[in-house]
């Protein structure tokens, strides 16, 4: 239990960083504490009761921005989880339909295991040189890739409706999971495009850095040599919570706490192919 509350300060970039952020608040609590053992000992004069206010204040706008934060880090988990079923589902139904051609089959399988890509580098804003290539030969050169696949999907659906080859039923079955997929992809663009609002994380940091300020001047005729040690470890908890919060509100990106898109697309990846392998011939 104790080597797995410490190892991830070693192996943690973001705890690693507030770990160095709490030392250096740790540093600045020995001025309050040098002046406690010297003769100016009686120039430390904080009142203890604007401590505990602030404290209070702080304590519910942690609680509000961590909530806040968290809440749209599991909102995009639920859209990615969403994502994963709406391409089963749409693989298992365009499989059992007889309207389509096995060539047909074989490109819907391609955009679908391709959109979950497509989307994963439209959200990180970068894509690779060798997946671009792969995407431009799939549906050519697209600003949003994503709609253009799903685009590529609803021709391949409407293309056996306008032959007669599936009729209304199938079609509305069908629409209603291509639908899901650009809805996903709207959900997950909101998330990206709209933060929590700046002026409110400021503030937050403005309340977080004043009650690290003050904490050393106002415990340390208390707590004297002790101060430096309740000092860092605070400081480490306050600044943690705040860092965690800035990480965890952009879920799309590469920090350890961010969604592991690229095991979600694996394993649409793997799924879809394993239920198109009974259709489609090799």
């Amino acid at each position: 239990m104790f080597t797995g509350m410490i190892r991830p300060l070693a192996t943690s970039k973001t705890l690693a960083y507030v770990g160095g952020l709490a030392l250096l608040v740790g540093c600045y609590s020995l001025l309050p504490i040098w002046l406690e053992y010297s003769r100016y000992h009686d120039a430390i004069n904080t009142p203890s009761q604007f401590h505990g206010v602030l404290s209070f204040v702080l304590g519910l706008l942690l609680v509000f921005r961590t909530n806040t934060a968290y809440s749209r880090w599991w909102e995009a988990r639920i859209l990615w989880g969403g994502l994963v079923n709406a391409c089963r589902n749409l693989g298992i139904k365009l499989t059992s339909s007889d309207g389509l051609t096995d060539e047909t089959r074989s490109r819907a399988l391609q955009l679908i295991v391709a959109f979950p890509v497509a989307l994963r580098c439209h959200l990180r804003e970068e894509i690779d040189d060798e997946t671009r290539e792969s995407l431009e030969l799939l549906v050519g050169r697209a600003k949003h890739i994503p709609q253009a696949i799903a685009a590529q999907l609803y021709q391949i659906v409407w293309d056996a409706k306008r032959s007669g080859r599936i009729d209304g039923d199938e079609l509305r079955v069908l629409d209603a999971e291509l639908l899901r997929l650009m809805d996903i992809c709207g959900g997950c663009e909101r998330i990206l495009k709209t933060r929590i609002v700046k002026s409110y994380r400021v503030f937050a940091r403005q309340c977080v850095g004043i009650f690290l300020v003050s904490l050393p001047w106002a415990i340390v005729h208390d707590f004297r040599i002790w101060t430096l040690f309740i000092t860092i470890i605070t400081a480490y908890f306050m600044l943690g919570l705040e860092t965690v919060a800035e990480h965890v509100e952009t879920p799309f990106g590469y920090d350890e706490d961010d969604l592991d898109l690229e095991s979600l697309c694996a394993t649409i990846d793997t799924t879809v192919h394993e239920t198109f392998s009974h259709h489609v011939p090799a």
